[in-house]
This record gives C-alpha cells, structure tokens and sequence, in this order.
C-alpha cells in the first residue's frame, strides 16, 4: 500500500476491503486503458463512499495519477456517461444536474438514490 494519503490510498483499501466498489478499485489500480481505470476509479469511490457521501472526478483521476489535470475532462465526460447510464447521480450545490445539459464549476458524485419502501 502507497504511504501517501489521498484517494489512490483510499482505492487500494477499497481493494483490500473487498466490500463495495472492490471489484472497480482492482480494474483501477490494474495496467488496463487509462479510461477503463478511470471509470472503475469513479464508481468505486462512489461505491465505497455510499449514498450518504460523494467523490469528485479528480478525485478519480487523482487516484490513478500524479499528473491528473489533463485527466479531469474526461473523468468528468464518464461521469456524465455513467450518470446517463443510471450508474451514478451528479450534483451541483446539492441538486441533480441532468447530465445531458450543459453545466459548469465542480461537481460531486453520487451513487443514484434507490426506492425505499
């Protein structure tokens, strides 16, 4: 495990874990394509963080990097994918962006909410 605190930290105790978004952190921490990582960063931290909590996309892209700017357009654009695919759920200040308009500034991510009843 990396000495360094911050989110490739969090990824690799996920991975040791074996509970939520095991699977995904091993796929991110893995040699596979750079956007296949990037995916399984985000819906692992998301998974591990559940409903109550949210990750950033460079958070994602913190993880997998330490040269992570040039990533953060494309964490954010499979945020949106993921979100459009009902894996995911992007806020803003606290409420649901749509992902299919157009919006600006940090955003969090979410695990969608589920049906409670």
């Amino acid at each position: 495990m990396t000495d360094q605190p911050g989110p490739r930290r969090e990824l690799e105790r996920i991975r040791e874990s074996a509970g939520p978004g095991a699977a995904h952190s091993r796929i991110a921490l893995g040699s596979g394509p750079l956007p296949d990582r990037l995916r399984a960063a985000i819906l692992a931290l998301a998974s591990a963080r559940g409903e109550d909590s949210s990750t950033c996309p460079s958070d994602a892209a913190r993880a997998l990097t330490d040269e992570w700017r040039p990533l953060l357009p494309r964490a954010r654009e499979l945020a949106r994918e993921l979100a459009r695919a009902g894996e995911v759920r992007l806020t803003q200040r606290g409420r649901s962006l749509d992902p299919d308009e157009e919006w600006a500034g940090p955003i969090r991510i979410r695990l969608p909410e589920r049906a409670h009843g």
